[in-house]
C-alpha cells in the first residue's frame, strides 16, 4: 500500500495554489464531508484524527494521493472525481497546518 501512495505522489504538484475562493469552498469540504467521518473537529470518529499532530509524519503528497485515490477496504472514498491535484494537495496542507 505505501508504494502505491508513493508512485502516485510522484505526479502530484509540490506546492498547492488555489484561488481565495476555492480556498473557502474547500476548507467547508474538509470540515462538512472529511468532519462526516473523522469528526466535526477531525479529532477521529469512524476515520482516524486528521490532527497537525496525528499527521506531521505524512507528507502532504502522500495525504493528497490518499484524499484523491482513497484507501481500498476501509470507508475512505476516492474524492479525484471531484477534486483536482492541487485541491487534493490544498487540503493536505491545509490538515497539517491549521491550529487545533
Amino acid at each position: 500500500m505505501r508504494s502505491l501512495v508513493a508512485l502516485l505522489a510522484l505526479s502530484l504538484p509540490a506546492v498547492a495554489e488555489v484561488s481565495p475562493e476555492r480556498a473557502t469552498k474547500l476548507e467547508n469540504i474538509v470540515i462538512q464531508d472529511c468532519g462526516s467521518c473523522h469528526g466535526l473537529t477531525l479529532k477521529g470518529g469512524l476515520g482516524s484524527a486528521l490532527t497537525p499532530d496525528m499527521l506531521a509524519h505524512a507528507e502532504p503528497q502522500g495525504l493528497a494521493a490518499i484524499i484523491l485515490d482513497g484507501v481500498p477496504g476501509t470507508a475512505m472514498p476516492r474524492w479525484r472525481p471531484v477534486l483536482s491535484e492541487e485541491d487534493a494537495l490544498w487540503i493536505a496542507d491545509y490538515l497539517k497546518g491549521r491550529p487545533e
